[in-house]
């Protein structure tokens, strides 16, 4: 379908530019099946006569709604292109172009919509209407459809630029993934840290990339690596020899020196007025620990838990949590395991 429309806007691009040369709007080409639409033909005719830009303006953007209401967006693109092209010292001229820009997202032609959006941040000044700045407008586009990390990290640092005020901090932590994305882990972690430290990281109330970015910093910044295993059979059977001779020394040996959590599946399964004090020597001392046979992979492949039995604590069944690191930056690290923490209680 949109790939039908877009071939209807190349051929009419010839027969616009044909337009566009006799120096009038020719609402029949424009209309076209339309022409008994009464409220185009108005707006067309007030247009062609109208000569100052700010009436101009509510004319054009009428005309266009009109015409992506009617099931004509390729003519509302021409049209529009068409004006640009034949009026370009009309100061509205990139708030136009937005309109173009928009209407080739909506199709999901996203090259097409990328074009504009860029063609407006280089070739035309920003402009507010409605008190809205057509390039912040721009930048948020380009920020949602981009595909390049390169251009995306470029339209990030425009917008902390030119925006700080109306960029959350959310922006900073999908800037950082940009960043890992091209092999750039030092200003990764330096958009990571301006993310946790941003006042609204947690404002929507989900935990997740708070947690993301706050452990790849510790990880990052840490000097001490040792806990790291190249594979999870070995760190397994360690950490269970450790349980099942009660060697808390060793234990402690596998246990991540950065990130390691512990919390329930279900915080219900805590009661109201109990504190989860993670301490392994008071529990595996006075603890009966068994341990299942086999771990359960995730279908991911890159972690795992092993449910273990006995505990002296309420609820009495934890499942230690195992996973892979990801590191690129270091290849002798990168996807090697290690023990990340404890969920108490038994799987939802």
């Amino acid at each position: 379908m949109a790939g039908r429309l877009l071939a209807r806007i190349a051929f009419g691009a010839a027969l616009a530019a044909i337009l566009v040369g006799c120096g009038a709007s020719d609402q029949r080409y424009y209309l076209g099946a339309f022409e008994q639409n009464q409220e185009l033909r108005e707006l067309f005719r007030l247009y062609d006569k109208e000569k100052v830009q700010e009436n101009r303006f509510v004319l054009i953007t009428q005309i266009a709604s009109g015409l992506a209401t009617a099931g004509r967006v390729d003519r509302e693109i021409l049209f529009l292109t068409g004006h640009v092209e034949q009026s370009p010292a009309d100061i509205y001229n990139g708030y136009y172009l937005l309109l173009v820009a928009d209407a080739y997202r909506d199709m999901n032609a996203a090259p097409l919509a990328i074009h504009y959006y860029r063609r407006i941040l280089n070739n035309y000044g920003d402009l507010l209407v409605r008190g809205i700045s057509i390039h912040l407008q721009c930048l948020q586009e380009l920020i949602a459809i981009e595909t390049d990390p390169e251009e995306r990290i470029d339209e990030y640092k425009q917008l902390f630029s030119r925006f700080p005020e109306q960029s959350p901090g959310i922006n900073w932590y999908n800037m950082a993934k940009s960043y890992e994305q091209v092999g750039e882990w030092e200003q990764a972690m330096q958009a990571y840290q301006k993310y946790i430290g941003s006042a609204d990281s947690n404002i929507t109330g989900d935990t997740t990339t708070l947690r993301d970015a706050t452990e790849k910093v510790n990880f990052y910044n840490s000097t001490d690596r040792s806990w790291l295993v190249p594979d999870l059979d070995t760190l397994v059977a360690a950490v269970k020899d450790a349980l099942a001779t009660k060697n808390v020394a060793k234990l402690r040996k596998y246990e991540a020196k950065v990130n390691f959590f512990q919390e329930p599946w279900d915080q219900s399964q805590i009661g109201q007025d109990e504190t989860v004090n993670y301490d392994i020597t008071n529990y595996l001392s006075s603890s009966n620990v068994s341990l299942d046979d086999h771990y359960d992979l995730e279908a991911s492949g890159q972690a795992a838990t092993l449910r273990t039995t006995g505990w002296n604590f309420r609820p009495a069944t934890w499942y230690l949590y195992f996973r892979q690191v990801e590191f690129p930056e270091n290849p002798d690290i990168n996807m090697q395991w290690e023990w990340a923490g404890v969920y108490f209680g038994e799987k939802l």
